[in-house]
C-alpha cells in the first residue's frame, strides 16, 4: 500500500499527540484505555522509550491511589498493561492483566451463547445488550492475552465474541454495523449505523486477523475476514470529500467525526488492500488537518450511548478532546508510519550501492526482470 506521507513528519505529529495525551486527566477507564492503547502503538511504531516510561509512571501512580473494580470497559486498560509486560517482564503487570481476564471469563455478565454484555459499572446497565465497543474493550484484549500466553481457550473465547457480535450487529445487506443490539427486544434499538461503532468493529477485526497465529485454523476467523471485507467495501463509498466519515455513516449531512475516521482508516491499512490506498490517504489528510499544534485531536464526538434516534447522534458535542480520539488518531498515525518506513526500506533494498535497482545489473544477467512490486 502506498501512503503519501513523510516518516519524519508523522513522527513529529505522533509525538505531539502523545504529549497532549499524557497531559490529559485520564482515569482507569475506557477513555484512558483507548488513549494509552494509542500511545502503546506509538511506542511500537517509533521505539520511543519515553512513551513506555511515562506509561509505567502513570500506572505506578494509579497503583498507589488504588485500582477500581472491573467492568467490560475498564478492561480496556489491559492493552497498555500488555505492552508494559512485554517490554519489562514485570510480574505486577501480568497480575493485573490476569485479574481482568478472570473477571471477563468468570464474573462479567453474559447472555445468550456466552456473549459479553456491555457494562460500564457494577450495575446491570444494559441488560442483554451487545455493543460494538466491547470488541475493543474486552474481546481484542482477551485475544492478545491468549496469543501472548499461548492460552487457546482465551483465543477461542475472544473469537467467539467476534463471531456473535458480527451476527448481532452487522447488517448483511448493507455491510455496515449497527451501534447496539438488544437481545430481549430482538432489535437494534435506534438502528443507526454509527461511525465509531463501525470503527471499533473494523479496527479490532483487522488486528485480530494479523495477531492470531494460524488464524485460518479457527472457524470464526473466516467469519471475521468476510465481515471486514464487506464492511470496508461499504464504508469506503461513504467517505466525505475532506477525507472524514460522518458520525452517522449513511446520512450525508452528518458532521465528519475524526475518531471514527482514524479507526476505519487504520483498519484499511491493516488489510493492505492496495485499492484502499486512495481512501486511506484522504482519511490521513483529514485527520492530520484536525490535529492542533499542541497535539489535541479535534472534532471527536463525546461519549455516545445507543441513542433513541438520529437527532441524538447528530447532537453529540465534539468540542472537547477525548481519550478515544487521541488513541485512535495515534493508532492511525502509527500504522501509517509503519507502512511508510516499510516501503522506504523495501525501496532501499532494491537498489545497489551505486543506485541501480537490484536485479537489473547487466553483469547479473537479469536485466529483463521487473522490479519487485511495492506494498
Amino acid at each position: 500500500m502506498k501512503i503519501q506521507a513523510d516518516a519524519a513528519a508523522l513522527k513529529k505529529t505522533i509525538d505531539r499527540v502523545a504529549s497532549y495525551t499524557f497531559g490529559m486527566d485520564l482515569t482507569w477507564d475506557w477513555p484512558g484505555g483507548v488513549a494509552y492503547y494509542g500511545v502503546s502503538r506509538a511506542f511500537e511504531a517509533t521505539g520511543e522509550q519515553a512513551y513506555l516510561n511515562r506509561m509505567a509512571d502513570w500506572v505506578e501512580e494509579y497503583l498507589e491511589a488504588g485500582l477500581p473494580g472491573w467492568t467490560v470497559n475498564t478492561c480496556a486498560m489491559g492493552h497498555m498493561l500488555l505492552t508494559l509486560y512485554e517490554q519489562t517482564n514485570d510480574r505486577k503487570y501480568l497480575d493485573i492483566i490476569m485479574s481482568k481476564i478472570d473477571y471477563l471469563e468468570n464474573k462479567a455478565l453474559r447472555f445468550g451463547d456466552r456473549v459479553l454484555q456491555h457494562t460500564v459499572s457494577s450495575k446491570n446497565d444494559f441488560p442483554e445488550q451487545a455493543w460494538a465497543d466491547t470488541l475493543f474493550m474486552a474481546a481484542y484484549f482477551m485475544l492478545k492475552v491468549g496469543v501472548k500466553l499461548g492460552e487457546k481457550r482465551l483465543i477461542e473465547d475472544a473469537l467467539h465474541q467476534f463471531y456473535w457480535h458480527i451476527n448481532y450487529l452487522q447488517d448483511e445487506n448493507s455491510g455496515l454495523w449497527y451501534h447496539g443490539y438488544n437481545n430481549i427486544q430482538k432489535n437494534h434499538m435506534s438502528g443507526i449505523y454509527w461511525a465509531r461503532a463501525n470503527a471499533w468493529a473494523a479496527y479490532t477485526m483487522s488486528r485480530a486477523s494479523r495477531v492470531t497465529p494460524e488464524g485460518y485454523l479457527y472457524p470464526p476467523m473466516m467469519h471475521i475476514w468476510s465481515s471486514l471485507r464487506d464492511q470496508l467495501a461499504a464504508i469506503k463509498k461513504l467517505q466525505k470529500e475532506d477525507g472524514l466519515w460522518g458520525t452517522v455513516l449513511d446520512y450525508p449531512e452528518a458532521y465528519g467525526e475524526v475518531s471514527a475516521t482514524a479507526g476505519i482508516a487504520a483498519a484499511m491499512i491493516m488489510q493492505r488492500n492496495p485499492l484502499h490506498a486512495k481512501y486511506v490517504n484522504k482519511a490521513l489528510s483529514g485527520v492530520l488537518n484536525n490535529v492542533a499544534d499542541n497535539g489535541r485531536v479535534l472534532n471527536v464526538s463525546g461519549g455516545t450511548a445507543v441513542m433513541k434516534d438520529i437527532e441524538g447522534y447528530l447532537g453529540i458535542d465534539r468540542k472537547w478532546a477525548q481519550g478515544w480520539g487521541q488513541g485512535l488518531a495515534l493508532a492511525l498515525l502509527s500504522a501509517a508510519l509503519e507502512v511508510v518506513e516499510s516501503n522506504e526500506k523495501k525501496e532501499a533494498s532494491e537498489k545497489e550501492p551505486n543506485g541501480e535497482k537490484a536485479g537489473t545489473s547487466l553483469k547479473s544477467g537479469n536485466s529483463g526482470e521487473a522490479p519487485a512490486a511495492q506494498e
